[in-house]
């Protein structure tokens, strides 16, 4: 099995206006997304995240809040806001089973993760295909046991899922390093 992480870097490019009203690239917050490894071998980057909605981007104000973020970890999802992340996954990795209170968009990026419901049913993802999580119990399978997996995920808040009178909140005490959400 692979060990060295075999995944460029992640990047990405935040955008604001100059005094006069042009468009620039920012310089104050690293290009270089800020991965982070979890006690189970994953490595997850906090790439932007807000808590507003619409957010309010005047005087910064997201960009304070980003920082913010970058010092203080929020949970998985923010109820008042949006997440956008990077995982990656190490050779064979098997994610906890976990729900959050969020709609979840998830994006394959590098290598094929298999997408696993507490039914039983499974989806085979491959690069480019995408998954739209509505609250559901999940886990997340890197099925190459040589190459590690990337995925790109944006969480907004929703209120909890009501099934026949059952109201299913977030579980993701199963997940190692990772708190409650807000």
């Amino acid at each position: 099995m692979a060990t060295e992480k075999d995944l460029r870097p992640v990047q990405r490019f935040i955008t604001g206006h100059t005094a006069e009203g042009k468009t620039v690239f920012l310089e104050n917050i690293p290009e270089a997304a800020p991965f982070r490894p979890l006690p189970d071998g994953a490595e997850f980057a906090l790439c932007y995240a807000t808590n507003q909605f619409p957010v309010e981007m005047n005087g910064d104000k997201d960009l304070q809040t980003y920082e913010a973020y970058t010092e203080n970890l929020p949970g998985i999802t923010i109820s008042t806001g949006t997440v956008l992340r990077v995982v990656d996954m190490k050779p064979g990795a098997l994610a906890p089973m976990h729900r959050t209170v969020s709609l979840d968009y998830g994006v394959v990026l590098e290598g094929e993760i298999e997408l696993i419901l507490d039914s039983g049913e499974k989806r085979l993802m491959k690069r480019g295909d995408m998954s739209i999580q509505r609250g559901t119990n999940h886990t997340w399978k890197n099925t190459s046991e040589t190459s590690w997996a990337r995925m790109l995920y944006v969480l907004q808040p929703a209120h909890p899922v009501n099934v026949g009178g059952q109201i299913l909140g977030e579980d993701t005490h199963s997940i190692p390093g990772v708190r409650e959400s807000d």
